[in-house]
């Protein structure tokens, strides 16, 4: 198989993972959060309870997070929340029912002083050097938006 397919079904696989949902957007000395989620392990994963994502870079850049945007409130988009926060202090921009699905799970994590930030779709909030615009989607969970996220460069 040729380097280009194989990158090509590398990232298929990828792709079809459900769960642990985060990007990371960095630009400059600025960085955004889209989403923080969690999976649940498969059966070779005796013994794990959940799986989050690798924080070691985003902990190591914590100075440069500007903020974390949430979609919405699945748990593989919200689930690891709770263990990122501990490690670093940014503040969370989602939905009414978003940020209520996470300000309960922070707090049954005993996570505290975690700024939450109500928008709406159709509002405009600038992260750093980040324009980020909410758009309403229709998802299987009330309070869903899609993102426009402008940067320096497009």
């Amino acid at each position: 198989m040729d380097q280009q397919a194989e990158l090509k079904q590398r990232n298929y696989h990828l792709l079809q993972e459900i769960g642990k949902n985060i990007t990371a957007y960095e630009y400059g000395e600025d960085i955004i959060i889209v989403d923080c989620g969690m999976s649940f392990p498969d059966e070779d994963m005796p013994g794990i309870d959940i799986v989050i994502p690798d924080f070691s870079y985003l902990v190591q850049n914590a100075d440069r997070i500007r903020g974390l945007i949430v979609t919405h409130g699945h748990e593989d988009h919200i689930g690891s929340l709770p263990y990122i926060m501990k490690e670093i202090n940014a503040p969370i921009f989602g939905t009414k029912l978003t940020l209520t699905l996470i300000d309960h799970k922070l707090r049954e994590q005993k996570v505290n002083n975690v700024s939450l930030n109500c928008i709406k779709p159709g509002g405009l909030i600038r992260l750093g050097c980040f324009a980020i615009e909410f758009i309403n989607v229709n998802h299987s969970i009330a309070g869903a938006v899609g993102l426009c996220i402008t940067t320096p460069v497009g």
